[in-house]
């Protein structure tokens, strides 16, 4: 991916890592328009930003993203770079599901931006170069029991990716997944498996830079889970991902 001269939709960039590729982007001499839920999150980002724009757009709410698209695309039709960064996360206790939660985890994280997508295909095929971010998470390759259905979404978006990259492998467009670890938007680290949001982008620039062709930008901390599997380690992880309760002594 071509780090700069984009303009590039940034979804969930009110706040975290949205807030921060938004920033990163911007000050490598990029467009960027973001988009969230709270216009008052998405305000304070762009007025740190000179020329940075934003868009309301709850992911969640399946049926504004024709109209989200139709205005990004009337405002910005040399968008070239779509970010899918927007998600949410949810502790469940499977015995006891809210379908209202698994609904609006499965739409944020999975259905609204395959839809988006979906949606923009056609203008980004218009462009020389362009570009398909997908932000998974390293819980799509060791699952955490706790957030199944977060996990569970991350894991089809990354198979999403995978197909979405090879039917595009003859197009101008790159499609890119970015899977972070733990990313703490305090900047304080509480463990050796999570990094802060700065740390975080700084990471990401990095290896987008430095591999310009990659299909993938996982960080040191990522590597663990994203790569459990193929070094035989799933279970070891998945253990470590979840551990099994201490019972009290009798």
């Amino acid at each position: 991916m071509q780090l700069t001269g984009n303009t590039i939709l940034v979804t969930g960039g009110g706040s975290g890592i949205g807030a921060g590729l938004a920033g990163a982007f911007h000050r490598a001499g990029n467009q960027v328009v973001i988009a969230g839920r709270r216009r008052d999150a998405l305000e304070a980002v762009a007025n740190q930003y000179p020329g940075m724009t934003h868009l309301p757009l709850d992911l969640g709410n399946l049926a504004c993203i024709d109209a989200f698209a139709d205005e990004l695309v009337r405002r910005h039709p040399d968008v070239n770079v779509l970010v899918n960064n927007a998600g949410i996360m949810a502790v469940e206790d499977l015995e006891r599901s809210v379908p209202r939660v698994i609904r609006a985890v499965c739409s944020t994280n999975l259905i609204g931006p395959l839809l988006l997508v979906s949606r923009l295909l056609p203008t980004l095929k218009q462009h020389p170069r362009a570009a398909i971010v997908n932000v998974s998470s390293a819980l799509a390759f060791v699952p955490k029991a706790s957030m199944p259905t977060y996990s569970a979404t991350k894991a089809a978006l990354h198979s999403y990716t995978q197909s979405l990259r090879f039917q595009l492998q003859d197009s101008s467009i790159q499609v890119i997944e970015i899977p972070p670890p733990m990313v703490y938007t305090d900047n304080r680290p509480t463990d050796a498996n999570g990094v802060g949001v700065d740390e975080f982008i700084d990471e990401v620039l990095s290896e987008l830079a430095s591999h310009p062709e990659a299909g993938e930008a996982v960080v040191s901390a990522a590597r663990r889970l994203r790569f459990a599997d193929r070094r035989g380690e799933y279970e070891k992880q998945f253990t470590a991902v979840n551990p099994m309760p201490q019972k009290g002594k009798s």
